[in-house]
């Protein structure tokens, strides 16, 4: 064990829309250019935004959430991974109070921020706003006990006079102060698909864009006034990292599709994987013939398979490869577009069908609206590659196709009993057959010890 002080802020917002994402980048933006090792993470189960945050720190993002993950596992990662560097920037989701239900701030940024005694800072969009920003203000410091509420930004304001005013509705009213205000047109829009925002690349985030970032940072924010708030903190004592735990003779090789159409994975799940033994090997469906050489469990993952289902379709030899691999009795695991891809083939929004693995006796059909966004408490009927019966794991669901021209029979099952904590019934998924097991559901088990020996025990038996 070890003390150390931990600088650290929370951007939250009122809202969706308010400009989180762009303002949090210009922030880690302008802290790296200072010099600053910048930690970052994510609150809530997304995939994209991280890609952002992880490329301009030059650091993996990791994502913290509350209900998937639970307070101590949160904390120790949190501590785990700041511990490494000069300050830690968290970047929240949706609405502060936004999160698993209306009724309660489980899964929230505010939670988290309570959780990890965090400086906070709300953006609030303060356009056509001046005395009514100490109302909201307000009103979001005194909504829940202990609350670290420290600075405002204003983003979409109109003028420097416009900023002055807001500075001094909050300070006549001895609230947070505002510490920063983006006029209108601050920022450039960044590409979204379905999901969210495109996954970022080194390309979409070069010297210039990078450069502009810092700007606008500059322009518009009190960075030191920032970094102050981000070290008024207690210090933390720090656990000691655990070593990896290598298992038999050799480490067991994982193969995991990693390329622009499955890179949907929680960096603290890789590396869970690693500390039970496993080697990462990585491999692309897109532009690889054939998998890797003796793996011994393979795991695919989400991303946007709809948009590579053309070329997707033409790799037939890795087809092959999968199928033999799967036919070896060996653990196959897929998720959400890795089960689309195992399928019999997709269809999507324009009515073309594409032939895909097929090891799954099923099609999946591209939905304009989204099928499912929420989470999921999974907990296993059967005895399987995540978990032995009665075990439970959660993750959370979030996809715009569906399945169809499925039937249940004796050779693949349903071994999940699926909760929503938004609703008060139970539905079955976790298609099961022998050594293979898809969902459309991402899991997150770095938070579940016995899911992770689970995973090194099956495969283990396997080497």
């Amino acid at each position: 064990m070890s003390i150390k002080k931990l600088p650290r802020l929370l951007i939250g917002a009122i809202q969706s829309g308010a400009g989180k994402t762009s303002v949090t980048l210009s922030i880690v933006a302008a802290l790296c250019a200072k010099g600053l090792k910048v930690q970052t993470f994510k609150v809530g189960p997304d995939y994209l935004d991280p890609t952002y945050l992880s490329i301009l720190s030059g650091r993996a993002c990791y994502n913290l959430d509350g209900w998937m993950m639970g307070k101590e596992y949160v904390i120790r990662l949190f501590k785990e991974k700041s511990s490494q560097c000069d300050i830690s920037i968290i970047e929240g989701v949706m609405g502060l109070f936004d999160g698993a239900q209306p009724d309660s701030i489980t899964g929230s940024s505010a939670e988290m921020a309570i959780w990890l005694k965090a400086p906070t800072i709300l953006i609030l969009n303060a356009h056509g706003m001046a005395g009514s920003i100490a109302a909201i203000v307000k009103g979001f410091c005194g909504f829940v006990p202990d609350l670290p509420l420290r600075g405002v930004l204003a983003n979409y304001t109109g003028s420097e006079n416009h900023k002055i005013w807001l500075e001094k509705a909050c300070s006549s009213r001895n609230l947070a102060p505002v510490v920063g205000a983006f006029p209108r047109g601050a920022f450039k829009g960044f590409s979204s698909r379905r999901l969210g925002l495109v996954t970022a690349s080194e390309q979409m985030l070069g010297n210039q864009e990078r450069s502009e970032l810092v700007g606008i940072a500059e322009a518009n924010l009190d960075i030191r006034g920032l970094l102050k708030i981000a070290g008024a903190v207690e210090p933390s004592t720090i656990p000691e990292i655990p070593k990896s735990r290598p298992r038999g003779v050799r480490p067991m090789r994982l193969g995991i599709a990693m390329d622009e159409a499955f890179h949907f994975y929680y960096q603290d799940n890789l590396e869970a994987l690693q500390g039970c033994g496993f080697e990462l090997v990585r491999f692309s469906p897109l532009k690889e013939n054939t998998l890797p050489e003796n793996l011994d469990f393979l795991y695919i993952g989400g991303g946007y398979p709809e948009e590579y289902a053309k070329e997707l379709a033409r790799n037939i030899g890795m087809f092959a490869s999968i199928c033999e691999f799967a036919a070896s009795l060996k653990p196959v695991y897929a998720e959400c577009g890795g089960l689309m891809y195992l399928s019999r083939g997709m269809e999507l929004d324009d009515g073309s069908k594409h032939e895909m693995v097929g090891l799954f006796p099923a099609w999946t059909r591209m939905r304009r609206s989204f099928k499912a966004l929420r989470y999921c408490e999974v907990t296993f009927e059967k005895d399987s590659i995540l978990s032995r019966e009665g075990g439970r794991i959660r993750g959370h669901e979030f996809h715009y196709s569906e399945i169809t021209d499925f039937q249940d029979d004796d050779n693949w099952q349903r071994v999940y009993s699926v909760k929503r904590p938004s609703q008060n019934f139970t539905f079955r998924e976790g298609f099961q057959r022998s050594n293979i097991l898809l969902s459309y559901i991402h899991l997150h088990f770095a938070s579940n010890p016995e899911a992770l020996n689970r995973i090194a025990s099956v495969c283990s038996k396997q080497t």
